[in-house]
This record gives structure tokens, C-alpha cells and sequence, in this order.
């Protein structure tokens, strides 16, 4: 399908280059592809610094703490991938959400875990790709299906530890 992820930078790293950021984008398309293939989604993917997501995460969870990742869906769903509502388009794509990710935390999990930057971002992308879809991993079902879901699509991408 045709999607569309609109990238926002807040703050920039030397480390987020933009041919790496072309390569998440390019990561989010096809996971998008491979996780809903019936659909052209839109998403917004900002990047953003521990500050600002501890901000946001405060306004909107109540938790007064940076984190890595925020997900603003705009649906709900009755389960995952299954909306409660069909889906709305405009100007072709369906609006799913918006992803904010705080580019410090990634790339200090990144040297934390032994992996690289661009799979520490893709990571993110995809987990809160999950999320707009109506994953969660509230229950221990719930995060086992959203694990199981994260490390196919992972693999589908090619991008390994």
C-alpha cells in the first residue's frame, strides 16, 4: 500500500543522521505494509528529547518520567487490528496515530542493550505501531501476543540483535 509517515524533529542528534531516519522511515512503511496490507496508513513519527517526552508523558499518563516511546492512537479497537469503528480516510490513507519517541533514550538503550541505533528506532517504531493498532501489554497475555507480534514483524524487517 501507499503509506505515509510524516517525520518531525524537535532536537537532533549527530547520532540520528537523516539517512538513518530514511531508513526507519522506510522500516515503518514496510512494517505498516505487513501488519495491516489491506490499508494506506498516515502516521506521524516525531523525535523528540528525554525533557520533552517526560512533558508529555506527565500531560497524557499522569507519570512524571521520561520514557522512550508515547503512542497516541486515533482509534480504539475491540481487539488488535479489529477497529471498533471502520476505518476513516482522507485523501486516501487512514489517519492511524502518532508515534513520539525521545531520541536520548534510543540511543542510550541502544549502547545499554548492544544493538544498533537504527534497530533500537525501528524497535520503537514498531512497538508503537503495535499500540496504534490496539495492542497493549497490560496482562501477561497481552504482552506475550505483543512480544510474539514484535519479534515477527522484527524479523520480516531483517533487523536482528
Amino acid at each position: 500500500m501507499n503509506n505515509i509517515i510524516s517525520l518531525y524533529e524537535e532536537v537532533s542528534h549527530l547520532l540520528v543522521t537523516p539517512s538513518l531516519l530514511s531508513e526507519v522511515t522506510c522500516c515503518v512503511e514496510k512494517a505498516l505494509d505487513f501488519i495491516y496490507p489491506q490499508e494506506s496508513f498516515s502516521v506521524s513519527l516525531s523525535l523528540t528529547n528525554d525533557e520533552n517526552i517526560r512533558k508529555l508523558n506527565y500531560e497524557f499518563r499522569g507519570i512524571d518520567r521520561s520514557t522512550d516511546v508515547l503512542s497516541f492512537p486515533q482509534y480504539d479497537f475491540i481487539s488488535p487490528k479489529d477497529p471498533a469503528d471502520n476505518f476513516i480516510k482522507e485523501e486516501g490513507s487512514v489517519l492511524l496515530g502518532d508515534i513520539v519517541l525521545s531520541s536520548e533514550t534510543a540511543i542510550r538503550q541502544s549502547e545499554e542493550y548492544g544493538h544498533s541505533l537504527l534497530r533500537e528506532l525501528v524497535f520503537l517504531c514498531v512497538h508503537s505501531l503495535l499500540h496504534l493498532f490496539g495492542y497493549d501489554h497490560i496482562t501477561d497475555a497481552d504482552r506475550a501476543l505483543m512480544e510474539e507480534e514484535q519479534n515477527i514483524i522484527m524479523m520480516h524487517l531483517g533487523i536482528n540483535r
